[in-house]
């Protein structure tokens, strides 16, 4: 490619660079990507998130989203997510 030198003035990821020096659309699907996609919340999810934020919104001197995450059907959630979603509801 005559114009890739232009390429070379920008910033790129390791996964960026390995497409180009290997030709584009060489990485399979997912590769060379470090983001992981978050499972979007379902109904029934952000209603148990909801009644668990009510039940322990009134205790005193305890951490809401760590007893939210304890009790939490749904394993794999992080505590940044929790706190995202209950601002987004």
């Amino acid at each position: 490619n005559k114009k890739a030198f232009v390429e070379l003035l920008f910033w790129k990821s390791p996964a960026a660079v390995c497409e180009m020096t290997k030709g584009y659309s060489s990485l399979q699907e997912g590769e060379g990507t470090t983001q992981i996609r978050v499972p979007p919340w379902t109904p029934q999810q952000e209603q148990e998130l909801r009644e668990l934020y009510w039940k322990y919104k009134e205790v005193e001197g305890g951490d809401i989203i760590a007893a939210i995450l304890a009790h939490l059907p749904a394993p794999g959630r992080t505590r940044r997510q929790v706190v995202k979603q209950l601002v987004r509801m």
